[in-house]
């Protein structure tokens, strides 16, 4: 079975993927999902490693209009989706892709 491909994306979780390569090693903070969806307006703060001496820039798939998606990647869409409406406070990003993320749920 094929992964899946950016173009299947929905426009918000395109946003998150483009945001992911944009930032390459960092955080997220305080990203809100409704409906299963990222929320990226108001923008969620975002905190970026530099790391001196090494390449620091963006992912050479940002350049890409389509390409095939990680599995990390399909990973954060399907646990956004089983989150329904969450606060992720911290997610990690390492080359471009989700690695880790705390989430802060309402439980009852």
């Amino acid at each position: 079975m094929k992964p899946p491909k950016k173009s299947a994306l929905l426009p918000a979780q395109v946003e998150l993927v483009e945001l992911m390569q944009k930032i390459d090693f960092g955080i997220i903070e305080g990203l809100v999902i409704r409906g299963g969806l990222p929320v990226l307006k108001p923008r969620p703060r975002v905190v970026r490693d530099v790391k001196f001496g090494a390449g620091n820039g963006h992912r050479s798939e940002a350049g890409l209009t389509d390409f095939a998606l990680k599995s990390n990647v399909q990973e954060l869409m399907d646990t956004f989706a089983s989150l329904d409406n969450a606060t992720v406070r911290c997610l990690e990003v390492k080359h471009g892709l989700p690695f880790r993320m705390q989430v802060e749920e309402v439980t009852s």
